[in-house]
């Protein structure tokens, strides 16, 4: 099998970089410097020319949706060159500032986040959504492990807090689910 996986400097990319080396032979997790994805011809070229069986993409820019946008499909209008794309996206397009318990996925469309991130993610799901291909959406909700930033992410933040002797934050009114980043590359590779 023949896998493109982009994103691998961050969190879940780079996780799913180290489950799938020595287990997928053709491997491919290109850095920043040497595949630019938000050149739309340099991204024509290598898709075209590399016909990957599975693209899992996980690059993002947490400043920028237009790049976010860009990267995505410049993926997309290539799909008739790969077998199929898993993006990874995340509760954050369900719009956090209008959080319910228990939101079902009929929930998606029913607000618009306003964040560079959650936007990003909010719009390259409706758009995966909107026509059926071979791009799916893997939404994923409160994934944590290993390289995550424990700065500001819930579960690390709180350890390291504790670690420290440090008071921990917690909102009573909220219940979440969380997924362990092994169990995730797991859920990937099936």
């Amino acid at each position: 099998m023949k896998v493109l996986i982009t994103g691998t400097n961050g969190f879940v990319g780079r996780n799913l970089m180290e489950y799938f080396l020595g287990k997928i032979e053709d491997l491919h997790c290109p850095k920043r410097q040497q595949l630019n994805l938000l050149d739309s011809s340099i991204m024509f070229d290598y898709l075209k020319g590399n016909k990957f069986d599975l693209v899992i993409h996980c690059g993002i820019n947490i400043y920028s949706v237009e790049e976010n946008i860009k990267m995505y499909f410049n993926l997309e209008r290539c799909s008739r060159f790969f077998g199929k794309m898993f993006c990874i996206g995340s509760g954050a397009e369900y719009d956090m500032r209008n959080y319910t318990t228990k939101m079902k996925e009929n929930y998606f469309l029913k607000n618009i986040p306003d964040d560079v991130y959650g936007f990003s993610k909010y719009i390259i799901a409706k758009d995966i959504e909107s026509i059926p291909r071979n791009i799916y959406n893997l939404r994923v909700f409160g994934i944590y492990g290993k390289y995550e930033d424990y700065k500001r992410r819930f579960i690390s933040n709180n350890i390291c807090r504790v670690l420290c002797k440090l008071d921990i934050s917690i909102n009573k009114n909220m219940f979440f689910d969380y997924i362990y980043i092994k169990d995730f590359c797991r859920i990937v590779e099936i």
